[in-house]
């Protein structure tokens, strides 16, 4: 029997902006069907999630413009279970609203905390994690995150440093963070065997978040001063109208876990993917040919000298024929055609051109 007490904050929010053109701010990626699944990021987390935590007591955190996406998507989430932010400010004020929610719901509520675009294998070893990390949870004031053991020196992810050697079943208390090293970095992090992936789920009793954030962020829980009062009324969405706009962009890690003396991570043994750029997303597609290109399941293509590109299509009535490219971003959608070099920096510089007015209905 699941425990009432278990909850589940799925954090749905983002725009996506990496994976333009497939990913547009009407219809960020969480929304998306990356995979041969038939089911979008957001939904098979919600339903990898229901293994561990009462359906009902599972939450949407995700911004007002995507409240139609998410009704849709998933139809029997409670009505009170989908919160809705005016404007995205990243990852704290996001979990501090969940916070307070479930606070005034249950004072003895302990929670994990996910993202929606994450891509989860070994699910019998993931619903252990979570079931273990919850169980110590319940017992203490720990701020866990959940700690994947690197299979590579990959310079996209962030790296937990642990203090100790870990034991079965028991968290490890944190001793560094490393934001995304590079790829010589990481390599030393996974000789020593001190160092953990940040998975950026996290696992705690939401009284004991509520009091780190009071402590260590207070920039943002001074903005909700009277919470109890207004959460779960007719003035919440005006309150949260008011306060999100003076509410600072900042992220978890940086507000609390990086600051904190009481973070702890569990090492998982689950196989685990953040699909956050396009590398990780060259990993996750479908298909790969016997020259390392990367394809999604609906394009019909015709590649000749061809390797290790990235080719997506939305449309399965048109051919797309290739030939001579290495390494290269072939993106084709019903109003964009993209083709670029697999470098991440250059193309962050590129799609920063989109911010100018003549492109604003590509978006």
């Amino acid at each position: 029997m699941l425990n009432n007490h278990y909850y589940c904050i799925i954090m749905a929010g983002g725009v996506g902006s990496r994976f333009w053109p497939i990913s547009r701010a009407s219809q960020p990626k969480q929304f998306l069907d990356f995979s041969i699944q038939g089911r979008s990021f957001l939904r098979r987390t919600f339903d990898r999630m229901k293994a561990v935590i009462p359906e009902e007591n599972i939450l949407v955190v995700s911004l007002e413009r995507y409240r139609d996406q998410v009704r849709s998507q998933l139809p029997e989430l409670r009505e009170e279970n989908l919160l809705l932010e005016p404007y995205n400010r990243n990852t704290a004020p996001c979990i501090a609203y969940a916070t307070y929610t479930l606070l005034k719901r249950d004072p003895a509520a302990v929670t994990i905390i996910t993202p929606a675009d994450h891509a989860i294998a070994r699910h019998e070893a993931f619903n252990q994690t979570l079931q273990d990390a919850l169980t110590y949870a319940a017992g203490s004031d720990v701020l866990i995150t959940l700690g994947v053991i690197p299979t590579r020196p990959d310079p996209n992810f962030g790296y937990i440093q642990m203090a100790a050697r870990p034991e079965d079943s028991r968290p490890v208390k944190i001793k560094t963070f490393t934001e995304k090293p590079d790829e010589d970095l990481a390599r030393v992090f996974i000789e020593t065997g001190e160092f953990l992936w940040n998975s950026g789920i996290f696992v705690w009793r939401a009284d004991a978040i509520r009091r780190e954030l009071e402590r260590l962020a207070p920039e943002i829980t001074q903005l909700w001063n009277g919470w109890r009062e207004i959460i779960g009324t007719e003035g919440e969405k005006a309150f949260l109208e008011r306060i999100y706009t003076d509410m600072p962009r900042i992220s978890i890690d940086y507000a609390v876990m990086e600051k904190t003396d009481n973070a702890w991570v569990y090492p998982a043994r689950f196989r685990w993917a953040d699909i956050g750029n396009w590398d990780s997303l060259y990993e996750y597609l479908a298909y790969h040919d016997e020259q390392g290109n990367a394809l999604n399941r609906t394009s019909r293509r015709l590649l000749r000298d061809c390797t290790d590109n990235i080719v997506y299509s939305t449309r399965d009535d048109k051919l797309l024929a290739l030939r001579g490219l290495d390494d290269f971003i072939v993106i084709d959608t019903e109003d964009v055609l993209m083709i670029c070099p697999r470098d991440e920096q250059k193309l962050k510089e590129f799609l920063l051109q989109l911010a100018m007015p003549e492109y604003e209905e590509y978006r």
